[in-house]
């Protein structure tokens, strides 16, 4: 009779440890379901926002984001290989880095570009923000248009090559709120009434970009 008791008390335990087994390796079971489901959740969540993010990001936002060495196709077909120096609300400046304008300036206005070939380095770098953060005012650069850095030209009198597409060499007299007057005379020479041949009136959304000497 003992015997038996223990034998079914033996028998009781064995069947309980075997419960308790059953039961941590149902739980530890549902503990990973659940943290996969959660970091899936997660996962979605942070990739929706980053989709969300990407898709409010801006031509510019990008480019002061990219490595400074930028390679621009224009709606005019010319491919254009610059060190980016600065970027402003609608255009950007750099230094040449090829062909016969090896080292000439350059204010490429943002319409005027049609392609920006980067690597894949430089996508992913392009992806993130450059945008100043919460409370801070972005640079005074970012806040100057167009027509803010073409005034400075004009002021400084300094004489230029307007492509639009067709080659316009001329020192810019004034700028107006969509266009500008350009005094036309030849490269090397001076805005001298003599070396003037006429003054063209050249729209904004002509120019293609502007050298610099």
């Amino acid at each position: 009779m003992a015997a038996g008791c223990g034998q079914r008390a033996g028998h009781a335990r064995a069947w309980g440890y075997r419960r308790r087994v059953r039961f941590d390796d149902l739980f530890d079971d549902l503990e990973s379901q659940l943290e996969a489901e959660l970091g899936a959740h997660e996962r979605d969540t942070l990739a929706e926002e980053e989709r969300f993010r990407v898709g409010r990001l801006e031509l510019q936002e990008r480019l002061r984001a990219a490595p400074r060495s930028l390679d621009l196709r224009l709606r005019s077909g010319e491919r254009l290989r610059i060190e980016r120096l600065a970027i402003g609300k609608d255009w950007l400046s750099g230094t040449i880095r090829d062909g016969a304008a090896d080292g000439a300036g350059c204010i490429v206005p943002t319409r005027s570009i049609a392609g920006v070939r980067l690597d894949e380095d430089a996508v992913v770098r392009s992806l993130e923000s450059a945008e100043p953060r919460p409370g801070e005012q972005p640079s005074l650069a970012a806040r100057l248009s167009l027509g803010f850095a073409l005034r400075d030209l004009s002021r400084r009198r300094t004489p230029v090559e307007l492509r639009c597409p067709a080659r316009l060499h001329g020192t810019i007299d004034r700028v107006a709120r969509d266009h500008l007057d350009l005094a036309i005379h030849e490269p090397g020479t001076s805005r001298h009434p003599r070396h003037v041949t006429g003054v063209e009136l050249v729209p904004f959304a002509a120019i293609d970009w502007v050298r610099l000497p």
